[in-house]
């Protein structure tokens, strides 16, 4: 089998080496063919909206900022367990176990809880993995329209339990809301 009739993608191409027209050398035809393209869009529907007058609407899975939850009674549902940094695809989650104190009952639910958890929102993809590895459902990826904002310093972008953890008044509210209905 010679080279010539060798084709890896069993598709050959015959290439002509024809010489090109005085049109095709000067490229008025792919200019000309531009220009339609160019003119056909020209009047079609603008896709770009006004950004702060105007909101697009959210996609029904829209998966925004996380939250770490807390329970019924105002604690820290989150104990450690490791299970949503070892589902992160990006390895966007770090955290750091401790044990609870007798006298920081009221603050965590269980024996161990997370000292440190860090989400790096640069490396983070939102894909809800972290979410749905919790066993304990401390960790989720909330509906509401906060984005994580632009800013200059990397670490910035290194979300702690300060900017992640429910507050208190939204956590006593859920109560509250809970236990009407």
């Amino acid at each position: 089998m010679s080279v010539e009739q060798l084709s890896l993608s069993g598709r050959k191409k015959v290439v002509s080496n024809k010489e090109m027209t005085f049109i095709e050398k000067m490229y008025l035809w792919a200019i000309i063919k531009g220009l339609l393209t160019t003119i056909k869009h020209l009047f079609r529907r603008k896709v770009t909206i006004k950004y702060p007058e105007e909101v697009r609407a959210f996609s029904p899975v829209y998966r925004g900022q996380h939250m770490l939850m807390r329970d019924d009674e105002g604690r820290e549902r989150c104990t450690a367990c490791g299970l949503c940094a070892l589902s992160c695809p990006a390895e966007a989650i770090t955290m750091k176990a401790a044990e609870r104190k007798p006298e920081e009952k009221h603050l965590y639910r269980e024996e161990k809880y997370a000292e440190i958890y860090e989400i790096n929102m640069l490396r983070c993809i939102f894909c809800g993995l972290c979410e749905e590895a919790c066993p304990k459902e401390a960790i989720y990826l909330t509906k509401s329209k906060k984005i994580v904002k632009a800013d200059y310093d990397r670490e910035d972008f290194i979300y702690g339990k300060d900017k992640l953890v429910m507050p208190l008044e939204m956590a006593i509210q859920n109560t509250v809301t809970n236990t009407i209905n």
